[in-house]
């Protein structure tokens, strides 16, 4: 049972949650020993809320899940993980997480409490809206970067969270756009999916993708980065960032037999591999290495 409910936990998905030490990377605090233990508790406290939403999610999709050829196989849909001990975790997971939020600092609890309440809200209405449901989303990475500023009590940059938010705009929309190009069963799948139709959701996503490489880009030349690093030699990790994109756009569009195009791209050797190197410049140049 215990291996189910950390199966159910989505401990794969917590990458997703790096995204709370993006503030540790730009703020020139990565060899600060301090702030790198208050980023992995922060980060960890995200991991167990976002369990909990997975959760959440499992019990209210269960008949849908039933449905679905894949996802039926779940610890909740197939019954190896009862629908009580479930409800029961995430009932006391919940408010600890909070309480240890508000000790590492009350502003971070703010943020983690909102992604939390924004995901109940997705979970029970919203994902079930187009358009607004990948906006959620993207709302729900932005908070993720203000947790990780606000426990290390640093500015968060208007450039990154608009980084962010573009580009889970762009991860999202092409998520969608893999699920609907599945076929006529997708709709029954994710009830959002009736409000989309593919060839705007192409569109969409060409267009967030030229967006976000082109903000990113300006990030890297703006008068913030060099008076903050001393040089504008970010712009040399752009070339990574449009690969990174166009192999993300490549599996959304051709490998639909996947579950989802973020988690085949996490298994796809050249994503990774170029992913790696995008960090490995990044930090050499933000942290004068290079």
């Amino acid at each position: 049972m215990l291996l189910a409910l950390l199966k159910t936990l989505r401990p794969r998905q917590w990458i997703k949650n790096l995204f709370v030490a993006v503030p540790l990377m730009f703020g020139h605090l990565l060899t600060d020993k301090t702030s790198l233990l208050v980023t992995a508790g922060a980060v960890a406290l995200f991991c167990l809320i976002s369990g909990c939403v997975y959760i959440l999610n499992d019990l209210v999709d269960i008949e849908k899940d039933r449905a679905h050829p894949k996802k039926r196989n779940r610890p909740i849909p197939s019954g190896k993980l009862p629908e009580v001990v479930a409800r029961r975790f995430a009932v006391v997971c919940v408010p600890v997480c909070l309480a240890v939020a508000y000790y590492l600092q009350p502003w971070y609890a703010l943020a983690l409490g909102g992604y939390f309440a924004l995901n109940l809200a997705y979970s029970f209405r919203l994902k079930q809206i187009a358009y607004v449901d990948v906006l959620s989303i993207a709302a729900g990475f932005i908070l993720r970067v203000l947790a990780g500023a606000w426990a290390l009590k640093v500015p968060a940059s208007l450039w990154l969270l608009a980084c962010t938010g573009l580009l889970a705009m762009f991860l999202g929309f092409g998520k969608r756009a893999h699920e609907l190009a599945a076929g006529e069963k997708a709709t029954s799948q994710r009830s959002a999916l009736a409000g989309y139709d593919l060839p705007t959701l192409r569109v969409i996503l060409y267009v967030l993708a030229v967006t976000t490489l082109g903000v990113y880009t300006a990030y890297t030349l703006s008068e913030h980065v060099v008076a903050l690093f001393g040089s504008n030699r970010l712009v040399y990790t752009v070339g990574f960032g449009v690969v990174g994109i166009w192999r993300f756009i490549h599996l959304a569009t051709t490998r639909h037999e996947a579950e989802s195009p973020t988690e085949e791209m996490l298994k796809d050797p050249l994503f990774m591999i170029n992913f790696a190197a995008w960090l490995a410049l990044l930090a050499a140049i933000l942290y004068g290495w290079v």
